[in-house]
């Protein structure tokens, strides 16, 4: 997975949309800590939306 918090997001979001059930799946896969990426994701300003299966902007955050 790629450790640039932007890249990240863009790869996480594109997983999670064509491949993936949900972050748990995903995480599996790439047998990566779900903890590690949504800590890394929230310090750049973006949350896990369970409902859309993505990653969005934290309330209060501009894009």
């Amino acid at each position: 997975m790629p450790t640039h918090p932007m890249i990240l997001l863009s790869f996480v979001n594109m997983k999670l949309r064509d491949e993936y059930a949900d972050l748990d799946d995903l995480c599996r896969a790439f047998d990566t800590d779900k903890e590690v990426v949504i800590e890394k994701l929230q310090s750049v300003g973006y949350a896990y939306d369970e409902a859309y299966r993505q990653f969005v902007p934290k309330e209060g955050e501009t894009i």
